[in-house]
């Protein structure tokens, strides 16, 4: 059996793959999924389901959300619903267990590929980190839970991945510029920038990789256009390291290349957010 939840949800054995339409049903599952061989609690359930304000037969609706789905196990795997409810979806003293094993799950081989990707950049094996970074990065079908409409637990779980996703972003595209793929890299961060027009990160890479590439006005006005929305938007300057960058770049700043070859990214591969430090986990 094969789950997914960096993209749309679902559940595959061989060549079957499903996943429940009715909405609530998924949420179900994606909680189940997104704590995989951990109890949630049937009060977590309720409040993902139902923001604090049941139905009065909310106990008996989420059973039978859990029948449905013990169901859908049993259909794709052959397992009797005994042994489903026995070995796969367990009830357990005030909740549920889904039982799967971690290469099962693409967010467990996503943190397997991270973790190799984080020793590689701790060695200064750039050329490894970018292969399990992008690696890692290739497991993503979408944005995570993409197809569920999730509600507060849910909601944190969904920002969570994807905070650790541009943080592998940031760190696998540090390491290609450390070796110098500038004209490589140019393609994807138009896309991201243009998704994270305030991600000083991603916009300080995209100002790097233009300049090496003979294209230091179009670099100069990647900075103005973000100075211009953070002014306008949010009444504040650009942070030290883009502003200096920028300096950098606007004297022509010979030591750059040198700069960035010499730099390295941390191996617990982290970024600073307004909501503070953000690992890549």
């Amino acid at each position: 059996m094969e789950l997914g939840i960096l993209g749309p949800l679902f559940v595959r054995v061989g060549n079957v793959v499903i996943a429940p339409s009715a909405p609530k049903l998924r949420k179900v599952l994606a909680m189940l999924v997104t704590h995989s061989n951990q109890m949630v609690p049937v009060s977590s359930l309720m409040r993902e389901l139902w923001n604090d304000d049941p139905p009065v037969s909310w106990l008996t609706t989420l059973q039978t959300y859990i029948l449905n789905l013990r169901k859908l196990f049993a259909s794709v795997t052959g397992l009797t619903s005994e042994e489903i409810s026995r070995d796969v979806l367990v009830t357990r003293s005030g909740g549920y267990l889904l039982r799967i094993r971690d290469e099962e799950l693409d967010v467990c081989r996503y943190r397997v590929l991270l973790a190799a990707g984080r020793e590689a950049l701790s060695a200064g094996d750039d050329a490894g980190a970018v292969q399990y970074l992008d690696d890692a990065l290739r497991l993503w079908r979408g944005p995570a839970l993409v197809d569920v409409q999730a509600g507060a637990i849910l909601e944190s779980k969904r920002r969570q991945y994807e905070e650790s996703r541009l943080v592998v972003l940031e760190s696998l595209i540090d390491a290609q510029l450390r070796q110098g793929k500038y004209r490589e890299i140019l393609t994807e961060l138009v896309v991201l920038t243009a998704q994270n027009p305030l991600h000083e990160g991603l916009l300080a890479q995209y100002m790097r990789a233009l300049y090496f590439n003979d294209r230091r006005a179009e670099a100069l006005e990647v900075f103005r256009q973000l100075r211009e929305k953070l002014v306008t938007e949010l009444g504040i300057e650009p942070g030290p390291a883009i502003q200096s960058l920028h300096q950098a770049i606007l004297n022509s700043d010979t030591g750059l290349e040198a700069q960035i070859r010499i730099e390295r990214s941390p191996g617990h591969m982290t970024r600073t957010t307004d909501r503070g430090t953000v690992r890549a986990y």
